[in-house]
């Protein structure tokens, strides 16, 4: 095998044709790495998208050729891909008002140039889940685009395809979820074109890396939600004082393990399987 890309939390690999994409226990928060693991976090990850890419592959094609033909030393947190060429986008949908999205209604009254209703508060539901897509950049920081900018980018036939796709994984993933008590309030989508030309979903899909997950007894508009993703360390990250630009802190042992046990949970709750990694 020989490394092509480490990424903030995947590495890359190139074997006989294919890539061999590695989940490591790096966790990245505002577009940085920080310095500390969270213990069995590459295999949490893996194992649950592999999980949503086999109850969802009626949907979409997806770019998994194995999970089991993968070196021995990655075994658990590796996935055997297709070659894809990548769709220069991120596909971010939204069934909740949360985040960036926030505070881009906040200042404008829409998300992504998507108009949305007056008087909506953190975390309320939206209407319909809507499309709200950013630049993909490979350093610094991801924008946000607008419809129009993807079209510009691929051209309407195939701008149109990512928004309805994402949507419809979005709301498949957000209705199962939803029957084992999670509240999905949005995910980050990668798509690219295999060898045929056929639009095929790509990198993680519906993990506590790429999405907001909250506890759906607990969720009250108006204010923060129970997170069972990375918007927990998020948040102990700005509490610190930190700038937000490398390096970042070192994570201290109880929020490790809060983090550790929060991925845990999810994995667990939205697959129905206990964690034994």
């Amino acid at each position: 095998m020989e490394l092509v890309h480490t990424g903030k939390v995947r590495d890359v690999y190139t074997d006989r044709g294919d890539l061999v994409l590695v989940a490591s226990d790096r966790v990245s928060v505002y577009d940085v790495s920080l310095p500390t693991p969270i213990p069995d976090k590459g295999a949490l990850l893996t194992q649950l998208s592999a999980w949503w890419f086999d109850q969802l592959a009626d949907v979409v094609p997806n770019h998994v050729l194995s999970t089991t033909d993968v070196p021995d030393e990655f075994r658990g947190r590796a996935v055997r891909c297709k070659r894809l060429d990548m769709i220069g986008v991120e596909c971010i949908v939204r069934g909740y008002l949360s985040g960036s999205g926030l505070k881009d209604y906040q200042r404008t009254g829409a998300v992504s140039g998507v108009k949305l209703p007056d008087g909506l508060v953190e975390a309320d539901k939206l209407p319909e889940p809507i499309f709200t897509p950013t630049t993909k950049a490979s350093e610094g920081h991801d924008e946000p685009i607008t419809f129009d900018d993807v079209v510009a980018m691929i051209g309407k036939d195939d701008a149109e395809r990512l928004r309805e796709t994402s949507i419809e994984v979005y709301r498949r993933g957000a209705e199962h979820a939803a029957s084992r008590g999670i509240i999905i309030a949005d995910t980050k989508f990668e798509f690219g074109y295999d060898a045929d030309g056929t639009m095929t979903l790509a990198d993680e899909i519906l993990t506590s890396d790429s999405s907001r997950f909250w506890p759906a007894d607990e969720w009250q508009p108006g204010r923060t939600q129970h997170s069972f993703d990375k918007q927990f360390v998020r948040d102990w990250s700005t509490s610190t004082g930190w700038d937000k630009t490398p390096p970042g802190p070192e994570i201290p042992d109880d929020i490790v393990r809060a983090t550790r046990q929060r991925y845990i949970d999810v994995y667990e709750r939205i697959t129905g399987n206990t964690w034994e990694h």
